[in-house]
């Protein structure tokens, strides 16, 4: 019997994840290089740890803020509209960045697995790991890996591409607006686009569009791994 039942109500679940994401918020006015996400989640993973919560009274309000990922996403069409000539002036470099970067992306995680002998299952899994969750969970499914590492996978590199993507990028002399949203948008899906559109409203809509696009090549690319396969 759960000795405090309130915490098994998805209440909890919302509360602490809505207050750990303000206050890392606000770590982040005070020091620029703190990134909301990463805080966060540390937060939350040592808060259930050192309480000995279950993962899943934590989960039953967890899945309601899951739930709004679909609006949230949909909402990404807005910087998107609003720069839509912008992408239109540079749709070839766009698209063509678009294909390299997905192509690269599963050519280069199938060879480095392969040459480390991670088991097939591995491989298969994290082959789309650069597009959106729903997306990469399908892809692996049909490909034959496990959905759910999948998933896992698309989330951390996406979390890895907005901590580290914009810097390393401008790092090599990548400022533009459009090679900078579309490597972002190509190579970290939602989370890196999230990024983009909280330093201008050009960079998350070139990164939406790429996002959106990179999960199509993606797919449309998986066919021949199918087949393979």
């Amino acid at each position: 019997m759960n000795p405090v039942p309130w915490l098994n109500n998805p209440v909890f679940g919302i509360a602490v994840t809505l207050l750990a994401y303000t206050a890392a918020l606000a770590f982040r006015k005070r020091w620029r290089w703190i990134h909301p996400l990463v805080v966060s989640s540390a937060a939350l993973m040592l808060l259930l740890w050192a309480g000995h919560i279950p993962i899943g009274y934590y989960q039953s309000g967890g899945d309601l803020l899951s739930a709004c990922l679909g609006p949230v996403t949909v909402a990404l069409a807005v910087p998107l509209y609003k720069n839509a000539g912008k992408i239109r002036d540079a749709l070839f470099p766009v698209l063509a960045g678009i294909t390299a970067g997905s192509v690269v992306s599963a050519v280069s995680t199938a060879l480095l697995l392969s040459v480390t002998g991670s088991p097939d299952e591995i491989v298969r899994s994290m082959l789309s790991k650069s597009v959106s969750a729903p997306i990469a969970m399908e892809i692996a499914k049909r490909a034959g890996g496990i959905p759910e590492l999948s998933a896992s996978f698309s989330v951390l590199t996406g979390l890895l591409g907005s901590v580290a993507g914009p810097a390393f990028l401008r790092l090599f002399g990548i400022r533009g607006d459009i090679p900078l949203g579309t490597a972002m948008g190509t190579s970290s899906h939602g989370i890196g686009t999230a990024r983009m559109i909280a330093e201008s409203d050009t960079l998350g809509g070139i990164s939406g569009f790429s996002m959106a696009a990179t999960g199509i090549v993606t797919s449309v690319l998986m066919i021949p791994v199918y087949w393979f396969l």
